[in-house]
């Protein structure tokens, strides 16, 4: 049957099962989907498929590949698959920053898959696709200046070491009923049960590369060069779905009424904004889930606007992300299809 050959690299990993779950479970139009991964993991299957392990030959006849991979895996292999005239949508950071390679989230600028020069399309760092969506939809009715955001990012965000490091602490701490003195795993340089560690990433002057990126790829996406962005990354003691408190200065005045009005008809968001019944977002409500979730929004009483975002960060924030670029390339025709033999 016509269709699309895919290949899912780093499929054995956490976002690239998602991605491979996501695929089936919104039935993309796919005619084969190939799981491939690293030769350690040779051998294994995953979601029922085999692994093949990463080689060139595994892009032969292949329409899409998504890759969630380390920076240096990618920058080695991204542009083998895209010589070989694979479209690729990229997870890592390794091309993000690229003038010539579009950094996509088709609710915020699905525009920008109709240039692909170097046939790679990079998607966002999972914090910033937090606060990118509903932030666009503010943006195009009101014009975005300056934005201040903090993050709250759960564990995953470190990938599977984090998790079992968070995991490992919480059974000690719970055991000897005291905070730990030293970390149970090298995910994090302190210990993260019971704890908050206002640092991800690798230092850039003042600044995190974490909090780097995020003002980098709001600028990108929103086609925003001079808009002001101030951001402190926070690691704390969650599994899944990162947590962002925003407070944004705009060029025309937008109201939090009128901000609210603007988020319930945004696409990809969904306003759950009731504080005095409990009703705000939080990570258990976004994990496993695809919106971005908004709410608290309100006059900051310092002159912007204020609302706290959630989003799952291995699903809006990398596979759910990846899977939506390759549906608007298929919708809009901009990657050919292949017949299954």
């Amino acid at each position: 049957m016509p269709g699309y050959r895919v290949a899912v690299i780093g499929a054995t990993g956490a976002v690239g099962r998602e991605v491979l779950a996501i695929l089936e479970a919104r039935r993309f139009p796919a005619a084969t989907v190939r799981a491939v991964a690293s030769p350690r993991s040779a051998g294994r299957s995953v979601a029922g498929r085999p692994v093949e392990v990463l080689s060139p030959e595994v892009f032969e006849g292949v329409d899409l590949a998504i890759f969630d991979t380390p920076d240096e895996v990618a920058q080695e292999w991204v542009p083998v698959a895209a010589a070989r005239g694979v479209l690729v949508i990229d997870n890592s950071a390794a091309f993000r920053a690229a003038p010539d390679v579009p950094l996509v989230i088709p609710e915020v600028n699905a525009h920008a898959l109709r240039h692909i020069p170097r046939r790679i399309v990079a998607n966002p760092n999972c914090t910033t696709a937090t606060i990118a969506v509903p932030l666009s939809a503010l943006h195009r009715a009101a014009g975005l200046r300056r934005v201040i955001a903090c993050s709250y990012q759960s564990v995953s965000g470190a990938g599977q070491r984090g998790v079992e490091q968070l995991w490992a602490e919480l059974r000690e701490v719970a055991s000897a009923g005291r905070p730990l003195g030293a970390p149970r795993g090298g995910a994090f340089a302190h210990p993260i049960a019971m704890n908050v560690i206002p640092a991800i990433g690798s230092l850039r002057g003042a600044h995190t590369s974490e909090e780097v990126k995020m003002g980098a790829e709001l600028r990108k996406m929103l086609e925003a060069p001079d808009l002001l962005v101030g951001a402190t990354c926070v690691r704390v003691p969650t599994l899944t779905a990162h947590g962002v408190a925003v407070h944004a200065e705009f060029a025309t005045p937008l109201p939090a009424a009128r901000a609210r009005e603007l988020l319930r008809a945004a696409a990809g968001v969904e306003v759950v904004d009731d504080p005095a019944a409990g009703r705000y977002p939080t990570p258990l409500l976004a994990a496993g889930r695809d919106p971005c979730y908004v709410g608290r929004i309100r006059d900051d009483g310092a002159g912007t606007l204020a609302f706290f975002a959630v989003a799952d960060n291995l699903r809006k924030g990398a596979a759910l992300n990846a899977v939506q670029i390759a549906e608007t390339l298929v919708r809009d025709g901009l990657v050919r299809a292949a017949t299954a033999d």
